[in-house]
Formats: C-alpha cells, sequence, structure tokens
C-alpha cells in the first residue's frame, strides 16, 4: 500500500502547485480587471476560467484527502 499512498502525495503536491500558481494568475488578472476600470470583459472570462478551474482542484484535493 505505500506505493498508492505515495502516489497520492505526488497527486497532492501537483495539484497544490497547480492552485498555487493558478491564484497567482487568477490575482494578475484582476489587478489588469481593476485597472481596466472593470471593463474588460476577455478578462472576466479568463477569470472565469481560472476560478472554474480553482473549484475543480480543490475538489481533487479533498478526495485526494479524504
Amino acid at each position: 500500500m505505500p506505493a498508492m499512498s505515495d502516489q497520492k502525495g505526488k497527486k497532492f503536491l501537483e495539484l497544490v502547485d497547480e492552485q498555487s500558481n493558478l491564484q497567482w494568475k487568477i490575482i494578475s488578472c484582476i489587478s489588469a480587471l481593476i485597472d481596466s476600470k472593470w471593463e474588460s470583459r476577455q478578462l472576466c472570462d479568463e477569470i472565469e476560467q481560472m476560478v472554474s478551474r480553482h473549484a475543480d482542484i480543490t475538489r481533487n484535493i479533498n478526495c485526494i484527502e479524504s
């Protein structure tokens, strides 16, 4: 069973790393959106997609932790 545990640990770390990188991208896009006076539809769409991906990653992390 240790191999499965190692595999879960590796996947967990990959997801946390992806989640962290995505969080920084979301913050960057929100900053750009603020600079655009909240008028960039493209940035809104990008943020929406990234937030959806972030939610998926969080669900996957929670499944691994269970």
